[in-house]
């Protein structure tokens, strides 16, 4: 049926309630019964511009083109219009965009790059495909309903040894098949780290993001004696025990957490110390049987999280960080924050819960060591993901500007927007270039070496590149108005960002707080003989 050919003006004869086609990009819609239930109104559809017309560029104006692939408005189509061919075609599953800006130059036809090797470029290919396959559809459903990422997601994400290459470049990635046999454990590097991060967050559903592993890569929490409140990622929480635990509880927590089956969470800051590590209250005391007691706040993952990574004050003085399994005694409540709940935030609660002296990581007084050890690293992945959501609001605000009509003209005819949009593509290609410069020293320095000079880089990159998304943040919802406020239709990826942005401006560290680290990590290297 949808093969059939009709021309212009036998379209045109059918204009009226009852009996009404309509014409969107050369194909052809018989809305004769759907016009009474259209969202929008019957009288959006019986206007004389869009009635018997072709209505291509009305629909645009008020709809995404995803609108027109799902089943219950696909099946509407009847016919073609003879001699037209279809002009707006979506980007196919896991291909480049060719919106300017809307890739990094090192994907962009034409630019060169000193970082990036073929290599990169087939994992990107592969990568994201299966993301927009596998993680894009779950995302958008359970962003939505508020559950936890669905479990074949994660065992998707297993069978390419995914959730091992989330911790970056090192020996546990040894033996491990990655992506169908596409990469090589010797050959990742933090590059390809970087493109995953950006890759995923291109999916924009904040609290997804954070649900389907971030509390294993990087997180914070609140703990404390009786009573302590965590805010955790999964992927935070993994990082201290392959690089303080016993051999014996390293490899079984590690590959329980690769193969997607078990769940991690950091738990290091609380009500009482946010950014301040070191004012922590949870208490752990050294007892014949172990125990330890405390409450947490604010921790990703920790609805479903099996294990918890927590940093304990003890009883000498010192900080001990402990993996603590879910028990009895330990108590979660899911908390509400501005974005899903898909993301597992909760409330951590330990009462009279016993710890194995094993399962303690690093030394009784070496906590802080360990809470800090993964900052860097944390904070890196952090701002990359930051780029790569900031440059697909971008994308977003380029296509609606060139097709939002205002006073007879594209949106893109108003000096001010323009003028917003050069800002928005000079914020995201400064913070990716970057990026790409610190993760390039990464690649070649060592742990110490890290720790020693990109401290206060990776601390203020971190905060550039939340500061200019919450900017983009601001002038996309200027750009598409009160469609940028609206959690359904054109604006609705806008809405999202403009909601969930603050969050990469807190977690891993306050703004300011990472300022002032940079600064004084500046200031330690400041030569004593320097003068005017």
């Amino acid at each position: 049926m949808a093969s059939k050919q009709f021309t212009v003006d036998e379209v045109a004869k059918h204009s009226k309630q009852g009996d009404l086609w309509i014409i969107v990009d050369s194909k052809v819609y018989d809305l004769s019964k759907f016009a009474a239930m259209h969202p929008g109104g019957l009288s959006v559809l019986t206007d004389e511009q869009v009635a018997g017309q072709d209505a291509t560029e009305t629909f645009f104006s008020l709809h995404r083109h995803e609108v027109l692939l799902k089943p219950q408005y696909s099946r509407l189509q009847i016919g073609v219009i003879a001699g037209q061919e279809q002009q707006i075609f979506p980007r196919a599953l896991g291909t480049l965009s060719k919106v300017p800006y809307a890739e990094p130059t090192w994907l962009t036809p034409g630019y060169f790059t000193p970082y990036y090797k073929d290599h990169h470029r087939r994992f990107q290919v592969e990568f994201r495909k299966f993301v927009e396959t596998i993680i894009l559809p779950d995302s958008q459903a359970r962003e939505e309903d508020g559950k936890r990422p669905s479990q074949s997601v994660f065992d998707e994400m297993a069978k390419i040894g995914l959730i091992a290459m989330r911790l970056g470049p090192g020996k546990h990635l040894k033996g491990r098949v990655l992506m169908n046999g596409l990469v090589k454990a010797e050959e990742f590097d933090y590059f390809y780290e970087l493109i995953m991060a950006q890759e995923v967050a291109r999916i924009n559903a904040r609290g997804y993001y954070d649900g389907s592993g971030g509390g294993t890569y990087i997180g914070e929490a609140f703990p404390l004696l009786a009573r302590s409140i965590l805010y955790s990622r999964t992927n935070a929480g993994l990082p201290p025990v392959m690089n303080f635990g016993r051999p014996a509880i390293r490899e079984k927590v590690m590959e329980e957490v690769f193969s997607g089956k078990k769940f991690i969470c950091l738990a290091i800051s609380e009500a009482f110390a946010g950014s301040d590590v070191a004012g922590l209250k949870c208490f752990a005391k050294r007892v014949k049987e172990d125990g330890r007691g405390g409450w947490i706040k604010w921790i990703t993952n920790a609805t479903f999280a099996d294990y918890f990574t927590v940093g304990c004050r003890n009883d000498q003085g010192g900080m001990v960080v402990l993996l603590v399994e879910r028990q009895e005694g330990v108590e979660t409540k899911p908390i509400k924050t501005s974005y899903s709940t898909t993301a597992g935030t909760g409330f951590v609660t330990f009462d009279d819960v016993f710890v194995p002296y094993e399962n303690t990581l690093g030394s009784d007084n070496g906590g802080l060591q360990v809470i800090l050890s993964n900052f860097n690293h944390e904070r890196w992945g952090m701002a990359c993901g930051s780029v790569g959501a900031q440059r697909f609001i971008v994308e977003e605000c380029l296509k609606w500007a060139t097709q939002r009509q205002v006073f007879g003209k594209p949106l893109t005819s108003q000096a001010v927007i323009r003028s917003k949009l050069a800002a928005m593509i000079a914020r995201v290609e400064s913070a990716q270039n970057w990026v790409e410069n610190v993760t390039y020293q990464m690649t070649n320095m060592s742990y110490k070496e890290q720790a020693s000079h990109l401290a206060g880089q990776i601390a203020f990159v971190k905060k550039y590149c939340t500061e200019t998304a919450q900017e983009t943040a601001k002038d996309a919802v200027q750009i598409f108005g009160g469609r940028g406020i609206t959690k359904t239709g054109m604006g609705r990826y806008i809405e999202h960002y403009h909601r969930t942005v603050p969050f990469d401006a807190i977690l891993g560290g306050a703004e300011d707080v990472l300022g002032d680290l940079g600064v004084r990590q500046a200031l330690r290297k400041m030569p004593k003989n320097a003068r005017l």
